[in-house]
């Protein structure tokens, strides 16, 4: 189920979870993606993410529910395919969150949480390290 909290080890236990299954486990960050990452950094990545979720998965109905994220151009979109975040259906079966009706704040910020983390393990010792800037930040909009 959705935990309201953020918990690395809860989430790096789900994503080592996923990351055993074969078709999620063939997603890394490469090339173009990798390079934006370290580009970016990690508080940019999690607006990317805020902000992609929310136009992309967080509606009740999201358009093309199924078909909405591409495979390759940005980080978020991999880490997506990676964590099962994808669309409704890979939320509601790996994540518990249920289909038909909007994401609630604290389910948006949670898929969130998910994609940075998962982008923070890809990217540790490859670019950026250390803590999400904005989850030492409580006051932080989106945290």
């Amino acid at each position: 189920m959705v935990s309201p909290v953020f918990d690395p080890r809860g989430l790096d236990r789900r994503l080592d979870a996923l990351a055993r299954q074969p078709f999620r486990a063939r997603f890394r960050l490469r090339g173009r993606e990798l390079a934006t990452a370290r580009l970016n950094g990690p508080a940019t990545l999690r607006w990317h993410a805020y902000d992609l979720i929310a136009r992309r998965l967080a509606p009740a109905r999201p358009d093309k529910d199924g078909r909405q994220t591409p495979y390759r151009g940005h980080p978020v979109f991999v880490a997506q395919h990676a964590t099962a975040t994808c669309c409704r259906t890979c939320l509601e079966r790996w994540h518990g969150i249920p289909k038909g009706r909007e994401l609630t704040r604290t389910e948006h910020v949670y898929v969130v949480d998910v994609i940075c983390r998962w982008i923070e393990r890809e990217t540790a010792g490859r670019g950026f390290s250390g803590p999400d800037p904005c989850r030492a930040d409580g006051d932080h909009e989106i945290s």
